[in-house]
């Protein structure tokens, strides 16, 4: 099997490829084109690893570019998206382009090359605030940020091209992942980076949003589970990944608390929040459709799996101190 990658120099993106290639699928990694010819976060992977990738760098938002990458696929699992909500306050036009306009170029790229499998990523962010728990993927859309809602569009328009063209298309909702090479932008890598900092002192945003977790590597299983399912009930679903487990940010902090036998100072980071409005306060998945039609076990479970997947988390930045820079604060 040969899987077309896009974001593959991202968070999810790195850590899918690691995983795909243990699993014998051939991987072309598509990478955001830069001047600086810069490969991203994949260049923490294993020499090896990377012998075994094809990589080539575009822009999902030209159209040649990517189809012609993309020729010779089987598969595409589309990961390039923007999704620093706090940007997409300043900037919603460059969302719309590269989360929407990006996903269109994917579609009729697929479509006219007739792929046989195309995964879209969205995000829990579409829901906004439950409405009631677990979130169920019957539950309103109710998009609260520019991000959010160029995601509601994206998955739209993946949507109408299963009805409209019969696309194989499949959808897969992850809650929030974390892990080894995730930017300081989301609240886990925040948390432990400024405690590797040998500081007391958190700076932080909002404390009692609750969030279901999910480690890398168990989203990286779902999205392999997804893309050699064969069977045709895939096509047309939107699949939540998470563990249905819920935890208050100020939770976390005392696990990670816990772990490391100290006790953090809490200061408020105003840059850290959200408008009122926009703030999602509640987000914990049901992944009884993911255990249906993927077979999806989650691993790291419950206060014992956060845990252990936080203790993975630490040790990767302690290994890599050295590597926390500006490729982390995206």
């Amino acid at each position: 099997m040969k899987v077309f990658l896009t974001g593959a120099c991202g968070f999810l993106g790195s850590n899918l490829v690691e995983y795909l290639v243990s699993k014998n699928i051939e991987v072309v990694a598509y990478t955001y084109y830069n001047s600086e010819n810069s490969i991203g976060l994949l260049k923490y992977l294993n020499p090896k690893i990377l012998k075994k990738i094809k990589i080539i760098s575009g822009d999902v938002r030209d159209f040649k570019r990517t189809k012609d990458s993309m020729r010779g696929c089987e598969s595409v699992i589309n990961l390039a998206a923007l999704i620093g909500i706090p940007y997409s306050y300043h900037s919603p036009q460059s969302y719309i382009d590269t989360n929407i306009n990006g996903t269109y170029n994917i579609l009729e790229a697929a479509k006219d090359l007739g792929l046989k499998k195309i995964i879209l990523t969205s995000t829990s962010e579409v829901y906004g605030t439950a409405k009631y728990i677990p979130i169920d993927e019957n539950h309103p859309l109710n998009p609260q940020s520019p991000y959010a809602a160029s995601k509601v569009g994206s998955d739209s328009l993946g949507m109408s091209y299963f009805y409209s063209y019969n696309l194989p298309i499949t959808i897969i909702r992850p809650f929030n992942t974390y892990g080894p090479k995730q930017s300081l932008r989301a609240i886990i890598p925040t948390i432990l980076n400024q405690y590797l900092k040998n500081t007391n002192i958190l700076k932080l945003g909002n404390i009692n949003t609750i969030r279901d977790l999910t480690y890398i590597e168990d989203t990286c299983k779902a999205f392999h589970l997804a893309l050699k399912n064969k069977k045709k009930d895939i096509f047309g679903q939107v699949i939540n990944l998470g563990i249905g487990y819920g935890i208050k940010v100020k939770n976390i902090i005392r696990e990670v608390e816990k772990l490391n036998k100290l006790k953090f100072i809490i200061k408020l980071d105003k840059n850290r929040l959200r408008p009122e409005n926009s703030e999602v306060m509640r987000l914990i998945s049901s992944n009884k459709k993911a255990k249906k039609i993927l077979n999806w076990e989650p691993k790291y479970t419950g206060n014992k799996g956060l845990n252990l997947g936080l203790a993975k988390t630490l040790n990767w930045y302690k290994q890599n101190r050295n590597y926390i820079s500006s490729d982390f604060i995206i």
